[in-house]
């Protein structure tokens, strides 16, 4: 993944650039105009900027990247305090992947960056599936865990299966839209199902390896064991192993 980071205040900027250095190839910008220039020589897969800058702004940034075929796609971070994102940019959301509020912490802004990351992922592979005629993404839970995986489903309102193994159970997690709809668990050589519904998505949080393969056009479940959305289903998951761990 490129990742270029935008932003006239240096300390900022290496800040940025330190933070999101795990996640990508990273490249720092001091002003908009300049890596407005390099992006449509080499497109980034997300841009991270800052909104108040002295020339060039994110909101001229962005602007510019979305009128130009190359860069349209690019994904966008937007850094800005509360009353600029309130009063000035709420109209603008639809252009930007997120905002993050200044003051913020590095950690949150690894979190955000990592979760549009993910979805740039699987769009990108999703791709790649379908330009060599198959329609699956497999891969290893130690590279996307279970958070990983539904965030960028949610994020990316993909509808699917999701076919995720230990060696020993298989899980079937269908979605709609980036919706958890039907779960079910079995033993990895037998069709005899153990579970169904929010336990599944519970049991699997707790799996530390394991691979998963997405199909995006595997037939839809008539079934709906799920009784909550994605972001509840993974936060009573996170609860209680939490608790478990505790």
């Amino acid at each position: 993944m490129k990742i270029f980071v935008v932003d006239d205040n240096p300390h900022v900027l290496a800040l940025m650039q330190q933070t999101l250095d795990a996640h990508g190839e990273v490249e720092a910008y001091h002003d908009g105009a300049e890596a407005l220039t390099r992006a449509a020589a080499s497109p980034p897969d997300l841009i991270v900027s800052d909104y108040r800058m002295k020339g060039m702004d994110g909101r001229a940034l962005v602007e510019r990247l979305r009128g130009r075929a190359e860069t349209k796609e690019v994904a966008v971070i937007l850094v800005a305090t509360k009353s600029d994102i309130d009063e000035e940019l709420n109209a603008f959301a639809d252009q930007v992947d997120e905002f993050v509020t200044k003051p913020f912490f590095a950690r949150d802004l690894a979190a955000r960056a990592k979760r549009s990351l993910d979805k740039i992922y699987i769009n990108k592979k999703q791709r790649e599936a379908a330009a060599a005629g198959g329609s699956a993404l497999r891969g290893k839970l130690s590279e996307m865990n279970i958070m990983d995986l539904f965030q960028a489903m949610e994020m990316g309102v993909k509808t699917c299966l999701i076919s995720i193994g230990n060696g020993e159970h298989l899980a079937e997690i269908y979605f709609s839209e980036g919706q958890v709809y039907h779960c079910t668990m079995r033993p990895e050589r037998s069709a005899t199902i153990e579970m169904k519904g929010d336990a599944v998505v519970n049991q699997v949080a707790k799996w530390k390896g394991g691979t998963f393969e997405i199909n995006f056009s595997a037939p839809k479940s008539n079934e709906k064991s799920t009784e909550t959305g994605t972001q509840g289903l993974l936060m009573e998951a996170m609860r209680l192993l939490d608790e478990e761990n505790r």
